[in-house]
């Protein structure tokens, strides 16, 4: 049975993405800062009748959390088959480059980046042990430079700085995460999930929880000869898929 720890999972897409990979098989990991939120999601996908989960205490923002985390999944698990990235916030409206406070451009990168960063160290080691680890890393279409920097993009006038920036970084780590595991069996990938309908936007979005998921459950299954190092977003790409950087 295939592994996955999905942090930021205890609500919208993550929890969406939770129940997905359950129905397809997996044993889920549902990474939460809050442990009772944890144990009440669980607990909502085994009245399901989806029963191959349990709660991971882990907060992104803070390193001993993470390694916490990490050695209760070791007591668990001898390899993990699939991380998804998924915790992040947006740092709140507006956020104008020249007057944005730099705390919030602090806090939004601890999460939306150098989380990513940490967790991923953490559990490399357990991902190295499946025959075929994939790594998924859930990004937003606002992190395009290229169409950021196109006046003709639906959302080019959406710039929320912090976000932006924090979204563009983790885009760029990928691509050097892709690059240093090239000639091995990991496959990573990062998934723009869609302008989706959740808290993260009070609701704002035209998408749906469900086919937001499906977008970060597609990467999370690719088989062998899966893509690697690719930015995937139907939102910004219907006809192919593959966002430009």
């Amino acid at each position: 049975m295939k592994t996955v720890l999905i942090t930021g999972a205890n609500k919208s897409i993550g929890f969406e993405t939770a129940r997905q990979l359950l129905q397809q098989g997996y044993y889920v990991y549902l990474g939460c800062r809050d442990r009772q939120k944890g144990l009440e999601a669980v607990k909502q996908l085994q009245s399901e009748g989806l029963k191959q989960v349990e709660p991971i205490e882990i907060d992104v923002d803070n390193i001993e959390s993470i390694q916490a985390a990490r050695t209760t999944l070791g007591q668990k698990i001898k390899s993990l088959d699939v991380l998804i990235n998924n915790a992040g916030i947006s740092g709140g409206s507006p956020q104008h480059g020249f007057d944005a406070d730099i705390n919030v451009f602090r806090q939004v990168f601890e999460t939306n980046f150098f989380g990513v960063i940490e967790v991923t160290q953490a559990f490399i080691d357990l991902l190295k042990q499946s025959p075929e680890p994939r790594i998924v890393n859930v990004t937003s279409g606002l992190g395009s430079l290229t169409l950021q920097n196109d006046p003709s993009w639906k959302h080019y006038q959406v710039k929320p700085a912090s976000y932006v920036a924090s979204k563009a970084s983790l885009n760029a780590y990928t691509i050097v995460m892709a690059y240093n595991l090239r000639d091995t069996r990991f496959k990573i990938n990062v998934v723009d999930p869609g302008y989706t309908a959740t808290d993260f936007n009070n609701h704002s979005g035209p998408g749906t929880v469900s086919d937001a998921a499906a977008r970060v459950v597609k990467a999370a299954t690719f088989g062998a000869d899966g893509p690697t190092g690719q930015f995937f977003s139907d939102d910004n790409a219907p006809e192919t898929g593959i966002s430009p950087w």
